[in-house]
């Protein structure tokens, strides 16, 4: 009863050492001591100690004690409930102490701000396991209910009687581990992952073992090289029934990183209790609801620096709770249990090897690197035009112009409205001249039409549209069409436009192969359009809209069908518990079916309606322009970056937005895809000239950069075409540092905007920064986010940092600073060792790709830098995947820069030459540079200029051809 004696019954002997104990552990506690008496003879005596918790293995470590050996002692403590190790037994809304206790669980409320739940566990999970079978691939076993248990809420709660649980080990650095049904079938995710034929594995190179627990059930995976327990499933939450699924599992550490796609404060999850859902929704970016996408994997680092990631592949309504044991506890209402595990070991791989399961991104055309333009609003294309002759007259880079749903008739798509009957015509003059063109389109389709409308004729011919099952009835909603013959009342807010003349809108369902083979011809003859020619509208691009789907009227015209399933026993935290899973979005009793013909509830397969329309917009686009195209689209599941880019959706004009966004896109960036950006300025609410002057700068080193803002706000851009020429330098800075910098970036890597923690995973300061951030591996930005902020506080891991736009070495390593930030100013430090090529802007990549290039090699404390660049046409199909491309490497090491081509599958027709190459940090003054091809000198009319203050060396006049191998040498 929290006492220890200690008794010195025979005192005959004295240790001459003077030996003490210093140290007591006491095991199996499952609270925290807080407190420690320490009596001899009854009398309290003066100590000082020290007391650690483990709640993971439930034990208390006290240390700093002084107990000589040969006296005796009475230690007394006092302990209180460690309330980091409950589990919540009642996850519904508004539980109650009956409510708990009909459970079977314990109720002791908590006064906290923090979510603590007053409804918990206190024994063990009710299944078990007879036997395991292992192979030299895996193990297989079967999991029973051992006891009567309690439904959560209904039959549909009630846990399933027998499971199975498989695990395959398919690669030495990456298993996977399911439980399902093995009695009867269940919904799975219909999604291809790249996975061996046949596990690949040895039990010596595994980075991993696996422990399965008989009674009661529980999975542990640990690290081999470490011990580290990075899965222990052992705890009281498990249970699998129809439509309420929860597992558990303890972590190694409190670094998260992953989930969403939600709005958060920090990169790190924050572990205090907080519960997060998933389940795609037209919602805007807000703390705790789950906007657009549906991505649910993570990282994690355990406290040595190694990291691991954990795909759970179920995409159903979900929730997920972090609380500080540290823990998670995963709630679904469908499907099975199936999580990936990949075990790095460094962040680094672990994004490599989580985009090796799902797919590499795709790779975009070298003109969406651009600036791209956009506004909800434009009133006619005569606007447009406006626009672009401005931007033009500013002289800012500028690559995309885009067309919300404006350009439509009556918001149909597939159409032009009368005031954008010059849309085509202008499209044409402006890729005339470098540049490129994207239009919106939603997926709904109008059925009220009283004059032709094929996209919608032609959708009923071939059976496209998702109806209500078991009838032949399409699901009608209202979505953005208007009805036909009806006079808008324009001055009316939009949500009561469309309650007043909203048409009947249907959902193609995207899984059939009928509805991509009907989208794809809508798409290819609305780029050439096969009877008036000049109504064709040539887009470089799509940007897919609503695809969560989003609706403006909760569920269906005259309500939906079957309550269960639009309010299931238990609804995850997705911000409207009350009113179900179809907020702005469709029934979940609309019947799809899958490609090979099998029916699936859109309850099970609404996180995909996005994903299922992003691959045949991908090949539409490819079809109808023959080049590689982009997809924007913006609702998005794991493996969606093979086809399309992302943006962050409807964002606001505000300060938090800054630092935000860049928390937002790093992880969509580690989820699936290469190109992610929030709208620059902000979508609603007016912008100011401050803000949106940081945001530009900030932008322009987002992988997908557009300014995009909603209809009657101010309009962003005119900030910029004032001019001010910092801006522009911003901007064209883009240009200057080619962002392919290898093929690597996409055949194995993928990411461009990377988190500090992933290069320098050993700096534990880094696991907490996320207002700075790598663009590839070397290129440091510190941007101000911070309303009428002029410095910056910036950390500089361990490595040498240059200043780009002074050359120098800023002396600073593994440690904060305060950089001179003024307004139109933005840091950038380039890291010692790489080698950075550019090339001079212009304003579109179409002129800036026929000019000079360039290279900046940052040397190390060694002498040393190495890069690579990736160069092809731009806009091929599959130019990597068929080899033409051109590949370079850039060696510089003790005065020698070797410039080596590794793969030579493309000639660039525009003669392209390095004519300049800067070498910064040198130890010594240079005074000569001589360039040699084949070992041989060549004659060169290059210029040499040493800066003495600098350290920099810049060589300049040199005609070095991009496809050739050269070497340069300096003394």
């Amino acid at each position: 009863q929290n006492v220890l004696e200690i008794n010195a019954t025979t005192s005959g002997y004295t240790d001459p050492n003077n030996l003490r104990f210093e140290q007591i552990k006491i095991l199996g506690s499952d609270q925290e001591i807080t407190s420690i008496t320490v009596s001899q003879n009854n009398v309290v005596q003066t100590t000082s100690y020290n007391i650690t918790y483990y709640p993971l293995e439930q034990v208390n470590l006290i240390t700093g004690l002084e107990l000589e050996l040969g006296n005796s002692y009475t230690l007394e403590w006092t302990q209180e409930p460690n309330y980091d190790s409950r589990f919540n037994c009642y996850p519904l809304e508004n539980g109650t102490q009956e409510d708990c206790e009909e459970l079977g669980c314990v109720w002791n409320e908590v006064e906290s701000d923090l979510d603590i739940p007053s409804c918990y566990f206190d024994s063990d999970n009710p299944y078990t396991i007879e036997e395991v079978e292992y192979t030299s691939s895996g193990l297989v076993a079967n999991l029973t209910l051992s006891s009567n248990v309690t439904a959560l809420n209904g039959n549909y709660t009630t846990p399933i009687s027998t499971l199975r649980l498989e695990v395959i080990y398919h690669l030495n650095n990456m298993l996977q581990f399911k439980i399902y049904d093995y009695a009867n079938a269940r919904y799975e995710v219909p999604i291809s992952l790249n996975l061996p034929s046949s596990p690949t594995t040895t039990d010596s190179d595994r980075l991993y073992e696996v422990s399965v627990y008989k009674i009661p059930f529980g999975i542990q995976i640990r690290r081999k090289s470490t011990g580290t327990v990075i899965w222990d499933s052992r705890l009281p939450t498990f249970t699998f029934s129809d439509m309420f699924i929860q597992i558990s599992t303890r972590l190694a550490s409190q670094y998260i990183y992953g989930f969403g796609e939600t709005e958060h404060t920090m990169f790190r999850r924050n572990m205090s209790w907080h519960t997060w859902g998933m389940f795609t929704r037209d919602q805007a970016p807000a703390y705790k609801m789950n906007s657009y996408g549906h991505q649910p994997f993570h990282m994690a680092l355990e406290e040595d620096g190694n990291a691991h990631g954990i795909l759970f592949l179920n995409t159903n309504a979900m929730d997920v709770t972090f609380q500080p044991t540290p823990a998670l506890t995963y709630r679904t209402i469908g499907g099975i249990l199936d999580f990936y595990m990949v075990l790095g070991p460094t962040p680094e791989l672990v994004v490599q090897e989580y985009t090796e399961l799902i797919g590499r991104p795709v790779m975009p055309p070298y003109w969406s690197l651009g600036f791209q333009l956009c506004r909800y609003g434009y009133r006619n294309d005569s606007e447009v035009a406006q626009l672009y002759e401005s931007m033009k007259a500013a002289q800012i880079p500028y690559d995309v112009q885009y067309v919300d749903i404006d350009y439509m008739e009556r918001q149909l798509d597939f159409t032009i409205g009368s005031r954008f009957a010059g849309l085509p015509a202008l499209v044409n003059r402006i890729k005339e001249e470098g540049m490129r063109f994207i239009i919106i389109l939603d997926p709904t389709i109008s059925g009220n039409e009283t004059d032709d409308y094929p996209p919608f004729t032609r959708g009923v011919e071939d059976d496209v549209f998702i109806k209500w099952p078991n009838t032949d009835d399409i699901i009608y909603s209202k979505v953005w069409p208007f009805l036909p013959n009806v006079e808008i009342n324009e001055s009316l807010p939009e949500l009561t436009q469309i309650e007043l003349y909203g048409a009947h809108a249907a959902f193609p369902d995207f899984f059939r192969n009928a509805t991509v083979a009907w989208w794809k011809r809508e798409i290819l003859e609305f780029y050439d359009n096969p009877t008036n020619a000049s109504r064709s509208v040539k887009f470089d691009g799509l940007w897919i809209d609503m695809n969560e789907p989003a609706t403006f009227l909760n569920g269906a015209i005259g309500g939906c069908r079957n309550e269960l399933l639009n309010m299931p026993p238990y609804v995850p935290y997705l911000g409207y518990r009350s009113q179900g899973l179809i907020v702005e979005t469709p029934c979940m009793e609309g019947q799809q079916y899958l490609p090979d013909g099998t029916p699936v509830r859109h309850y099970d397969v609404h996180s995909l309606y996005g994903w299922s329309q992003t691959r045949p917009t991908l090949e539409a686009v490819q079809n109808a322009t023959n080049e590689r195209g982009i997809v924007i689209t913006r609702s998005t599941y794991p493996s969606s970056g093979r086809w399309a880019g992302h943006w962050l959706g409807d964002n606001t004009a505000a300060w938090d937005q800054l630092y935000k966004s860049v928390i937002g896109i790093i992880p969509i960036e580690l989820f699936l895809n290469f190109q992610t950006g929030a709208d620059i300025c902000g979508f609603f609410s007016d912008s100011e000239y401050e803000l949106c002057i940081r945001w530009m700068e900030l932008g322009a080193f987002y992988p997908y950069s557009r300014n995009h803002n909603e209809k009657g706000t101010r309009v962003s851009l005119s900030f910029l075409t004032n001019k001010d020429e910092e801006i522009v330098d911003t901007r064209t800075s883009r240009f200057l540092l080619t962002k392919i910098s290898s093929s690597e970036q996409f055949s194995t890597q993928c990411l461009i905007i990377i988190l500090l923690t992933r290069r320098f995973v050993e700096d534990r300061t880094t696991w907490d920064v996320y207002e700075q951030f790598l663009w590839g591996p070397a290129l440091l930005i510190s941007p101000v986010m911070h309303q009428g902020a002029v410095t910056v506080n910036a950390y500089f891991p361990d490595a040498r940092w240059y200043d780009y736009y002074t050359d120098q070495d800023i002396g600073l390593r593994g440690q904060y600073t305060v950089l001179d930030a003024p307004l139109e100013h933005i840091n950038l430090h380039i890291r010692g060792g790489y080698i950075l090529a550019w090339q001079e802007p212009a304003n579109t990549t179409h002129y800036s790709r026929q000019n000079p290039m360039g290279l900046t090699v940052a040397l190390d404390d060694d002498q040393y830098a190495e890069g690579q660049l990736y160069w092809d046409d731009g806009v091929r199909i599959d130019a990597y995947e068929d080899g033409v491309y051109l590949l370079t490497s850039f060696t510089a090491d003790q005065g020698v820069l070797d410039i080596t081509v590794s793969h030579n599958g493309y000639s660039d027709p525009n003669n392209l030459m390095f004519t300049e190459i800067k070498v910064l940090g040198l130890s010594d003054a240079v005074t000569q540079v001589i360039v040699l091809q084949n070992g041989e000198t060549i004659t060169s009319a290059h210029e040499v200029v040493y800066n003495t203050t600098t350290q920099a060396l810049t060589v300049t006049n040199l005609q070095l051809e991009l496809g050739s191998d050269y070497t340069l040498q300096w003394s």
